[in-house]
């Protein structure tokens, strides 16, 4: 699937977000993996944002370290 297009934002049931809980300014590692797999995923897919998603995802994999 490489076209979003089709997702109608106001239809999906997004988690609830606690507003006034306070959020670390940096991503942990286990949440630095979950984005660079979420962005490779997305590349491998292609797409209109296929290019810009490898692109991340190699600036964030050399940023942290391995999860093995």
């Amino acid at each position: 699937m490489d076209d979003y297009a089709h997702f109608d934002l106001d239809e999906i049931d997004f988690a609830p977000v606690e507003y006034d809980e306070e959020r670390l300014a940096l991503l942990t590692l286990g949440e630095a993996h979950m984005l660079l797999r979420v962005l490779r995923t997305v590349a491998a897919e292609g797409g209109p944002l296929g290019v810009e998603a490898d692109g991340l995802s190699k600036e964030i994999a050399a940023r942290i370290p391995s999860q093995d």
